[in-house]
């Protein structure tokens, strides 16, 4: 019985895994957004909320934590100094696995995992801009072919 034994195994030893984490944890918190499997993008939460709740901490210590598990110093530099300050008020549940579709090799589910962030919420919710009408966009055709011309 699996009791206690927390996460998928995803097919990968324990070091191949260890370092597939790393390496999408280093992806995540450099573009903020990725696209991965479903199994993957849940797995991957932890270890991501992780880093952030480290980044918030802000000591030496958790520097160093973060750098011992991520080992870049450009994306840690930027999950202490820019990523971790917008979180400095949530308690907790920084990411968002949205579901995607299916990849077109293997048909394999994919999901987009994201840092939720108010200013990509307050993005999301802005209405589309409004199209010219077709009086405005008669009106300004000539103008157009003036300039072009």
């Amino acid at each position: 019985m699996r009791h206690m034994n927390r996460g998928r195994k995803l097919n990968r030893t324990s070091a191949h895994r260890k370092a597939l984490f790393r390496n999408l944890v280093l992806a995540l918190l450099e573009h903020e957004r990725i696209i991965t499997t479903d199994a993957k993008a849940k797995d991957l939460r932890h270890f991501a909320d992780r880093m952030i709740t480290l980044g918030k901490r802000g000591d030496l210590a958790a520097r160093r934590l973060a750098y011992n598990f991520v080992q870049s110093h450009q994306v840690v530099k930027k999950l202490f100094d820019e990523i971790a300050p917008r979180f400095k008020d949530r308690p907790g549940g920084y990411t968002r696995v949205v579901k995607y579709g299916f990849r077109r090799g293997d048909a394999a589910p994919l999901s987009i995992i994201e840092l939720v962030d108010v200013s990509t919420r307050a993005e999301a919710r802005k209405p589309p801009k409004k199209r010219a009408s077709r009086r405005d966009r008669e009106t300004s055709a000539p103008e157009r072919r003036v300039a072009a011309g």
